[in-house]
């Protein structure tokens, strides 16, 4: 089957991934990540089109900002090519968290991206009730477990409204306007705790855009996770599933 590779060979500013991450991308299968949701939907769209074509090699740089929906404020430089490159796939065996940390009773987790389903394989399924919000049915696994609903909401903030505010809360929705969009209205909701996948720049212009709505961004964590650490998926997951069990200790 053809396939196009898609590798980060630079990149400037706050960026998804590192440089030589890579995905396997083919006219109906995707593996590996680059991440950033729009940037790598508009990759998998460049790639399908390469093929098409019948093009060869290619090269694109592209600003992380408004044309995609993001804010990051960082530039991706992408290689499109037909040779093999080395491609970090989920990991066949996920290291689920278990503890002895209070149970995550109500996890909304909002994207069902490849963080989205990262986080989904981390958490301790006994200990563990989640709900799983996306756009659309099509963006979610085949497979399903037991202790996950999945809800498609075309309006996922609308839905945001009627969460329990005891619920726990994690953003990584394709689109940067959704993420601000539900971190809005969490806020104006209630919420036990809430987390947003992002750099220290998307959270700045973030911070800034909810202060002008008179709305408290610092009962949002971002970024999420343990940034000493790599920003693989599942990498991202088990730190974040590992801190957000440990808050919920009582001292």
């Amino acid at each position: 089957m053809s396939a196009i590779y898609v590798e980060i060979t630079a990149t400037r500013g706050s960026a998804p991934r590192n440089v030589g991450t890579a995905m396997k991308v083919t006219a109906s299968s995707i593996e590996g990540t680059i991440g950033g949701g729009a940037l790598e939907f508009l990759a998998i769209a460049t790639a399908r089109r390469i093929m098409i074509e019948g093009a060869t090699d290619r090269a694109q740089t592209i600003p992380l900002g408004p044309g995609l929906g993001q804010c990051c404020g960082g530039v991706v430089t992408l290689n499109f090519t037909r040779e093999e490159r080395r491609i970090d796939t989920d990991d066949p065996h996920p290291q689920v968290i278990h503890s002895h940390h209070a149970p995550l009773r109500a996890l909304w987790i909002w994207g069902a991206g490849h963080v989205g389903r990262a986080v989904v394989r981390a958490c301790p399924p006994n200990e563990s009730r989640i709900i799983w919000v996306d756009s659309s049915a099509d963006r979610f696994p085949a497979h399903i477990a037991n202790h996950v609903r999945t809800i498609p909401a075309a309006d996922m903030p609308r839905l945001a409204a009627h969460a329990p505010r005891e619920a726990h809360h994690l953003i990584f929705t394709y689109s940067h306007e959704i993420d601000l969009a539900l971190c809005a209205a969490l806020l104006r909701h209630g919420f036990a705790s809430c987390g947003v996948i992002g750099s220290a720049t998307k959270w700045a212009r973030f911070s800034k855009r909810l202060i002008e709505a008179g709305l408290d961004p610092t009962q949002i964590t971002c970024p999420i996770g343990d940034k000493s650490l790599d920003k693989r998926p599942d990498t991202i997951a088990r730190s974040t599933i590992a801190a957000l069990l440990r808050e919920r200790t009582p001292a």
